[in-house]
């Protein structure tokens, strides 16, 4: 954990473990934004660096934003317009860079992710939860709305799905979110961490160049129409058999 407590970060075999701090609640204060995003950054630019995890161990995995500090900037002159503006852009600007990540990233979910948090989540490319997780978009019942967390929420389910959630805001378990498709996988609590570290040790030992480029390609396809999406990835397609470090699995007849 760094000096300040605020996230974690160990490397280990390509995989890069960023653990949330100021437990038990992980808020997602300004300084944590700066850190998960400075963090991030790094990462992108390291080559060591193959696959990223991000982990808010306990029975929450991210509350969302710290709701005492915007408190704290009520008091400001313009009653806080600047810092929450502040804030929100800052947040926008590390959940774009997370979804366009060219390296696999994965959500390790053991209790409740909600607000920004369950944004920081669905931001991810892939979610593994434990039994005891909960999802939830709670904006409309504190009298505002979770409209920049439905972002990414969007991007992952359906759209009658987000709606209820952001119009209702229930908490939902971890069936429901596997049935709708925010998260990936259930796993038993004991274990969670043994298949996300399995599955980012497997894709760390990938052929990275492909997998990156195509990881890439899969995420600007998505949301591209269907003839703009294959002009995208044929090229792509074609390099990837280009490949040196692919050529010796084709067939040889």
């Amino acid at each position: 954990m760094s000096q300040d407590g605020l996230l974690g970060e160990v490397l280990s075999e390509g995989v890069l473990t960023l653990t949330l701090g100021r437990a038990p609640a992980h808020p997602l204060s300004r300084a944590m934004i700066a850190a998960l995003h400075d963090a991030l950054r790094r990462a992108m630019g390291d080559d060591h660096v193959h696959v990223l995890v991000i982990h808010g161990p306990g029975r929450i995995f991210c509350a969302g934003h710290d709701l005492k500090e915007i408190g704290r900037h009520r008091a400001d002159p313009d009653e806080g317009r600047a810092f929450v503006t502040d804030l929100f852009e800052a947040c926008s600007a590390l959940m774009l860079d997370l979804a366009h990540c060219p390296k696999p990233t994965i959500a390790l979910v053991e209790g409740i992710a909600t607000a920004a948090g369950l944004q920081l989540m669905a931001a991810c490319d892939l979610a593994y939860a434990s039994p005891a997780a909960r999802f939830c978009l709670p904006g409309v019942q504190n009298g505002g709305f979770c409209t920049t967390p439905a972002v990414a929420v969007s991007r992952v389910i359906g759209r009658r799905a987000v709606t209820e959630m952001a119009l209702t805001g229930a908490t939902y378990d971890a069936d429901w979110a596997l049935a709708a498709g925010l998260i990936n996988r259930i796993l038993p609590e004991a274990a969670l961490a043994t298949h996300v570290a399995d599955l980012a040790g497997a894709l760390a030992a990938r052929n990275q160049a492909p997998l990156r480029r195509g990881l890439e390609t899969l995420n600007r396809h998505l949301e591209l129409p269907l003839e703009q999406a294959y002009a995208l990835a044929t090229p792509v397609m074609v390099e990837h058999f280009m490949d040196p470090g692919r050529r010796h699995l084709d067939w040889i007849d």
